[in-house]
């Protein structure tokens, strides 16, 4: 049937979204596995109903379909020829949770962090905790068969499902759950396929039952294949236990009713650390006596990736020396006494054996999610290798029994060393799940055959250790191959039994457990992949090219959490696909490798993907894996606009310095003209700068007149020289945060200079006027060189302008000048903290019995962290300071002026900082460094935020 065609009838049908463009069917061709299909289209349905529809008109023209949520598979289940019916945007409801009975129900598309974050008040919790949970939907560790970090204790969720609502293959609804022996004999009468499904599966059961005890692995951890055997002497029998773990290939999950488990009153951590990969899996074996809640390793390779890794490397005090693995051993209980007691006793084993040197006991909820963070992000950690050989997932999903771990890693690091490479370790030691991930590049035709070859010697050693291939990230493109030789041919055929009863037509997810392709083909990268590599003006080597930077996402969707953190605020606000860092990476990779045509790297419909990027650098600070998108955007605006022009709109916010210093000079009259409502209407009419903003006011007196006739406050001996680094608002809008600075710095003992500096150029960079911004960095490094030779510091109060320096400057114009600049310019609150640190801040701060909002903005939590204005804040005796940890507040820079993008930047603002603001008391003050932050707070919630330096001038003794 020709895809137009079918488009169109699925239009008529479906009440959500029907996508069969060139762009979504890029967007969707791949998820955070090794692989590359382009889908038939995607339907995105609005309701259960749509998903009927849909597979009931895929049915009639035997057409696959692919059911599909976050995206995360790491063995290819979620890519395939098919009409993918993506879950995760409108199907996300938690629909009822009953306390009484531990169970909740909910639709397939809500995420796993979600959905145990909205039953917290609970006490309660959804047990499978997969490093993806973040992003993972239900739908998909149902599919999967997800267990996570604590599956030691909780099983997998094959062991929390007790009902499925699904649609079968030919449209019909039918309800999976547990059925007692005279409702089992009801349905067996029945006439549909449902009935037909229950008379085949019982008998299919029946018959291979001794086939089953005898080949499955006796071992947690074996998902791969269908789960017969949770149905060989099942009572009550429940059908729903066959579905699970299945991939979508005999069932889409519309609905679902979960096992709640209560939450442990209290946890305590040990971090142990090994000089020696196999001291750690030894010492692993020797804690499980000791009835731990998880046992999980971080092996060297994370350790390494993690130093320089953004927020990861902030939290990762909890390493002490350079050890080559690390042992995260989580213990629970009913109190804190109870949890010491066996986190004593787990270390006194420890010291005792004589494995590990060091072993941190954490009891603090807050230290020890840092550590848990940083585990779930161990597998982007280990993908932001440079070059294009990779840590690759392939074996990574194999298991065996814990006592057998040892000897398991011992003998496949033979095998991976014998073929010429090495490999990276991390996972779950307490079920003997560790994750192998072998250095392969996928470009390479050696590679690819290394690879296999590895493939192929660590499945006889599986086979040898009684152990399964798929222990946790299924089968999929990736491991189906093998499944043949895991379960033997009789049980292999009865797997191609059961899809055929489920599934006649071979619609369902086709080529996934059964009936497959190899592991080599259809790879996201192979040996016939080329990119180009466009001119840029930033200087991309670091990454590689500008390619290889697009090229850093291979995912994993963290990008796609909708809880906490900064990126991507756009996603948070729509639940897009194409609105997400890995949406976007999709595309322009497929631009580039010719997926798409090359000429769409400058097109609108690549700029409409990149246009919801708010270049808050989110990504650059939280993607495990280093993606720099805003580096990207920039760099492809530049491309973009060097084509098609730029709008007046743009040039207008891009030179808003010299608009900003007209507007100065003519203030009252200039603040009048930007609020009269005739202004306000043309701009809004003409120029799209949406007319329900407020421009932010000019000030007649700017900043350098206000510094040059200021009274000095110097009161002691001068420690040395600071630039501050006057940006456009300080100048000519709020020059009294200029002032408060300067007072600040001075009073610190430092002489306080201003410079004839040009504008930072981040309005002309986050605009695509690369070349200007370029003229502007040039200058300014020759201008702040000199000083900073000379021993001074540069220092600035508005985030995103000071941090340009910093970030963009040394790729701009690279070289020592930009880089020695770079290294020597702070935040003002940065500053105020190193001079803290070094015992040489001596201000003194009057009693303030007041309660602070601190929100920080984007660029300063990607590049800094919070860190610095919360420990400066403290200086105050008496302040209370409160983190709002609402990501990004919407507005950045001009995107939120933007008439096109108000509801977005509204909608971002309304996720988590509008709301707490609203329920504060009207004498909480709020902190607020960014002006494009302050202006949305005020757009947003009627409160006035001050900067941080306004806060620490006014308690200054």
């Amino acid at each position: 049937m020709e895809t137009t065609q079918l488009a169109h009838e699925l239009a008529q049908i479906v009440s959500g979204e029907v996508r069969f463009d060139q762009y979504s069917r890029a967007i969707y061709s791949t998820d955070a596995s090794n692989f590359q299909i382009e889908p038939l289209g995607v339907v995105i349905p609005r309701t259960r109903d749509d998903v009927i529809a849909t597979i009931k008109l895929a049915a009639e023209h035997g057409v696959p379909v692919l059911p599909r949520g976050g995206g995360t598979s790491l063995a290819g289940q979620t890519v395939g020829r098919a009409v993918v019916i993506d879950m995760s945007k409108y199907m996300n409801n938690l629909i009822e949770i009953n306390q009484e009975e531990l169970w909740a129900r909910v639709q397939p598309g809500i995420v796993l962090d979600e959905l145990n974050h909205r039953i917290k008040d609970s006490g309660l919790f959804f047990t499978p905790d997969p490093a993806t949970a973040s992003r993972s939907n239900v739908g998909g560790a149902i599919g999967n068969n997800s267990c996570g970090s604590h599956s030691v204790l909780y099983g997998k969720t094959v062991d929390h499902v007790i009902e499925l609502e699904t649609v079968l293959s030919n449209g019909d609804l039918a309800y999976l759950g547990p059925l007692a022996t005279n409702a089992l004999q009801s349905k067996l009468l029945g006439t549909d396929l449902e009935a037909q499904i229950y008379r085949q599966i019982t008998d299919v059961v029946q018959r291979e039952s001794k086939e089953i005890e005898s080949r499955y692995p006796k071992i947690q951890r074996r998902v791969g294949g269908y789960n017969l055997d949770t149905l060989s002497n099942q009572v009550p029998f429940n059908l729903s236990s066959l579905i699970v773990g299945s991939e979508g290939t005999l069932a889409a999950v519309t609905e679902a009713k979960l096992n709640l488990v209560r939450r442990p009153t209290a946890t305590g951590l040990i971090v142990a650390h090994f000089q020696e990969l196999a001291q750690a899996l030894e010492a692993a074996v020797l804690v499980l006596e000791h009835n731990p809640s998880a046992v999980e390793l971080l092996g060297e390779l994370i350790l390494q990736q993690m130093k320089n890794a953004g927020i990861y490397a902030r939290k990762s005090d909890f390493i002490e020396g350079t050890p080559s693995a690390v042992l995260l051993i989580e213990a629970s209980g009913d109190s804190d006494k109870e949890v010491h007691g066996k986190l004593e006793s787990m270390k006194a084993a420890l010291r005792k054996s004589g494995l590990g040197y060091a072993f941190l006991v954490l009891d603090d909820r807050t230290a020890q999610s840092d550590v848990w963070e940083v585990r779930k992000a161990g597998l982007g950690l280990m993908m932001r290798v440079e070059g294009d050989a990779k840590p690759i997932p392939f074996i990574e999903d194999c298991s065996v029994s814990p006592e057998n771990l040892p000897e398991y890693i011992r003998r496949v690091d033979e095998i991976i060393r014998a073929n010429g490479t090495t490999a990276g370790y991390y996972g779950h030691a307490s079920v003997g799940c560790i994750h192998v991930r072998p250095f392969i590049n996928l470009k390479d035709q050696s590679d690819i055959d290394r690879m296999y070859q590895i493939a192929r010697d660590t499945c006889e050693l599986v086979l040898e250790l009684d152990g399964a291939m798929s222990g946790e990230h299924g089968d999929g493109l990736l491991r189906s191959m093998w499944n043949e030789k895991v379960f033997g041919k009789r049980l292999y055929d009865t797997f191609r039994e059961v899809k055929t009863i489920f599934d006649p037509k071979g619609i369902m997810n086709p080529g996934k457990i059964v009936d497959t392709q190899t592991m080599v083909e259809n790879l996201r990268y192979g040996p016939q992949y080329k990119a180009i590599e466009p001119k840029t003006k930033l200087d991309f080597s670091r990454e590689g090219g500008f390619h290889r930077a697009v090229e850093m996402c291979n995912g994993v969707g963290a990008c796609r959490h909708t809880l906490g953190g900064t990126m991507c605020p756009s996603y948070m606000a729509t639940r897009d696909e194409e609105h997400s860092t890995r949406g976007r990476a999709n595309a322009l990779r497929a631009a580039l490798s010719g997926l798409l045509p090359k000429e769409e790297f400058t097109s609108q419909r690549m700029y409409d993907v990149l246009d919801l990027c708010l270049e808050c650098k989110g990504c650059k600070a939280e993607c495990p894996s280093g993606v720099d998108m805003a580096k990207v955007k920039y760099e492809f605006l530049d491309a973009y606009h060097q084509k098609n022009g730029y709008s007046i709109r743009s040039r207008l916010f891009a030179n808003i310095s010299t608009f900003s210093r007209i507007g100065s000079a003519l203030a009252p009259l200039s603040n009048w003209k930007i609020s009269n409502p005739i202004t306000k209407w043309i701009l809004d009419r003409i120029l799209k700068i949406d007319k329900r903003r407020l421009l932010p006011k000019f000030d007649r007196h700017s900043f350098p007149s206000q510094f040059k006739a200021r009274a000095s406050s110097y009161n002691r001996p001068i420690k040395g020289k600071v630039v501050l680094f006057n940006d456009t608002f300080m100048n000519y809008n709020q020059p009294s945060i200029g002032i408060a600075a300067t007072r600040l710095l001075e009073s610190s003992g430092y002489e306080v200079v201003i410079v004839d500096r040009k504008c930072c150029g981040r309005p002309f960079i986050s605009k695509g006027m690369l070349d200007k911004a370029k003229n502007n960095a040039e200058y300014n490094v020759d201008l702040l060189y000199p000083y900073v030779e000379q021993g001074a510091y540069v220092v600035g109060c508005e985030p995103s302008c000071l941090l340009s320096l910093r970030d963009e400057y040394p790729d701009l114009v690279p070289g020592i000048k930009a880089t020695t600049v770079a290294e020597n310019t702070f935040l003002i609150e940065e500053f105020l903290q190193k001079l803290h640190r070094e015992g040489t801040l001596d201000l003194q701060f009057q009693q303030k019995q007041q309660k602070v909002l601190f929100h920080g903005h984007c660029h300063a939590k990607a590049l800094v962290g919070n860190e610095p204005a919360l420990e400066t804040l403290s200086l105050i005796p008496g302040l209370e300071v409160q983190d709002s940890n609402a990501g990004c507040c919407g507005m950045a820079g001009a995107f939120g002026y933007e008439k096109e993008h108000y509801d977005v930047s509204m909608a971002i603002g309304n996720q988590r900082l509008f709301p707490q603001i609203n329920d504060l008391d009207r004498e909480v003050q709020i902190i607020a460094n960014g002006m494009s932050c302050r202006q949305q707070v005020i757009h947003g919630s009627g409160r006035h935020p001050k900067h941080i330096v306004e806060i620490l001038a006014e308690a200054l003794i």
